[in-house]
């Protein structure tokens, strides 16, 4: 779907806004209907606060946008696999939609290390859709970490 990498572009532009700002390169953009909520970029470092991975920094501005902490309808793009806390807020926030970049083999929650919304005793099922600019995505953080080795 071309509007899904669309909006994963946004997400890339955070991303190299991060890295920019010596975070690691995720970023993350909220949408409903088309209409952009949030987007963010991880803050962990600039924040002092190991929660502020883009995908929380957005679902807190989208939150806030709407004046309601259900993102009904929602759909979130985040560059790379959302971790096991990502996931968590994802589910809490009740996002319809989750679209993401390349995979976390050393984190990832969707399905690389743990398969979070394929538990069968959550209560809210979200539509995953995996490797949309994944490349992309994935290049960025391997340099960004090839440069601190």
């Amino acid at each position: 779907m071309a509007v899904d990498a669309a909006y994963m572009q946004m997400a890339l532009e955070e991303a190299r806004a991060a890295e920019r700002g010596g975070e690691v390169p995720v970023g993350c953009v909220i949408t409903i209907e088309d209409r952009v909520l949030a987007r963010a970029a991880n803050r962990t470092i600039a924040d002092c606060d190991p929660t502020a991975h883009a995908e929380m920094v957005a679902l807190r501005a989208a939150a806030a946008a709407i004046g309601n902490h259900r993102l009904l309808g929602a759909t979130l793009y985040v560059t790379i696999e959302p971790c096991a806390m990502c996931s968590g807020a994802i589910l809490q926030a009740r996002v319809a939609r989750l679209v993401y970049g390349a995979d976390d083999p050393k984190g990832g929650a969707v399905r690389s290390c743990f398969a979070v919304f394929d538990h069968p005793r959550v209560n809210h099922r979200v539509e995953i859709k995996a490797g949309v600019c994944a490349d992309e995505a994935a290049a960025l953080l391997q340099t960004f970490f090839a440069a601190r080795r």
